[in-house]
């Protein structure tokens, strides 16, 4: 089977990506936070061919090769015990090796990810940051990944130079930004950012990690309005936060400023169907790439998979085998007061409580203020 590259698939639809890795395998006990190096991948790498077997099943079009900060210059910063046990070159082929034995036959997109590089904060120059990427997508090549991904990226400028050193392999390039409404880290507007990394030549620009996806959202509609004032056209993005953080809308740090992060951020979690209306409103707002970052586990990814499958021709993954969307199979449940709840009415109206008396709805006061 032939299979259709990313770009001829967004063009006729939605694409569902895949969802959270390094907050999700942190949990799980395979990484340490703080660090967030993916050297997983060769000290436990059936925990992460699992967590690929459930987006997949989930209904993920792609899937991510668990490369996040896997360049040398962050494995091999101070304090990090990742540099002295592998390098980027080792942690790549590992991680391309595992998501190739999980897509096996399967119908799904293989990427290969960069991130921010330390040398741009130490301000090292672009020939130096550029060397790190063109170095981290080596393999990438050697092992013929189906296209870029330059994610969590808050600077611009850094964007820029991630996509020129990865355009220069031929493959399609998709680039996303952390930021929120208020622009970038030195305050460069989104709409600017859009513009910017379209003109550098990416194919899919969007946006990743640190906002929730209401936040992400109004950027989304900001970076689009921009780019259609210039003529530009590429394709939309969005792999937002699994987790509502309103708070943090116009903080260019986005969520690590609550000081539940990262470690106590579960009651803020989206439900499924969350997921699902935000699906719905990503796709309307024009995005055709659409998955999530942090928090965003596998039912997460199979409820975008179930509010987008009439669009992708009724395509679901198999793990929509065991589940009938908006609380359908509670009709077969014994208890009644489950089979109460066995409508869409119900669950497109409920508002979840937390369930934590003398907790706030949003914190009053977030770090660094």
């Amino acid at each position: 089977m032939v299979k259709k590259g990313l770009l001829e698939r967004l063009a006729e639809g939605p694409v569902v990506g895949d969802g959270s890795y390094v907050f999700t395998l942190e949990k799980r006990g395979y990484v340490m936070a703080g660090q967030w190096t993916p050297e997983v991948v060769i000290e436990h790498p059936e925990a992460v061919k699992q967590l690929h077997r459930e987006f997949l099943r989930a209904g993920a079009d792609i899937l991510q090769a668990y490369t996040f900060f896997a360049s040398d210059d962050k494995l091999n910063l101070p304090g990090h015990a990742a540099g002295k046990i592998t390098t980027c070159k080792e942690l790549n082929e590992r991680a391309i090796d595992i998501v190739r034995e999980v897509a096996g036959d399967a119908d799904v997109l293989i990427s290969g990810g960069v991130t921010m590089t330390p040398s741009y904060k130490q301000g090292k120059g672009k020939e130096a940051v550029q060397a790190e990427y063109r170095k981290h997508v080596e393999v990438f090549m050697e092992k013929d990944v189906d296209f870029l991904l330059a994610e969590f990226i808050n600077h611009v400028e850094e964007a820029e130079w991630a996509i020129e050193a990865l355009k220069t392999t031929g493959k399609p390039v998709v680039c996303t930004l952390c930021i929120g409404p208020t622009g970038d880290m030195v305050d460069v507007p989104a709409g600017e950012c859009a513009v910017r990394m379209a003109r550098a030549g990416a194919d899919v620009i969007g946006l990743n990690c640190q906002f929730d996806p209401n936040t992400g959202l109004k950027t989304m509609k900001l970076m689009k309005e921009a780019l259609e004032k210039e003529g530009l056209s590429p394709f939309l993005m969005m792999q937002p936060l699994g987790y509502f953080c309103p708070e943090v809308e116009n903080e260019h740090p986005g969520y690590a400023m609550l000081p539940e992060c990262p470690f106590a951020l579960e009651p803020r979690l989206l439900t499924r169907f969350d997921a699902n209306r935000y699906a719905r409103a990503a796709y309307e707002l024009g995005v055709r790439y659409i998955g999530g970052c942090c928090g965003f586990e596998p039912h997460h990814i199979r409820a975008i998979s179930e509010e987008l499958s009439p669009e992708r021709g009724g395509k679901l993954g198999e793990a929509s085998s065991k589940h009938i969307p908006w609380g359908e199979a509670l009709k077969t449940s014994t208890f009644l007061q489950n089979r109460m709840k066995a409508n869409p009415e119900h669950w497109k109206s409920v508002k979840p409580g937390s369930g934590r008396p003398d907790h706030p709805a949003l914190q009053p006061k977030l770090m660094g203020q």
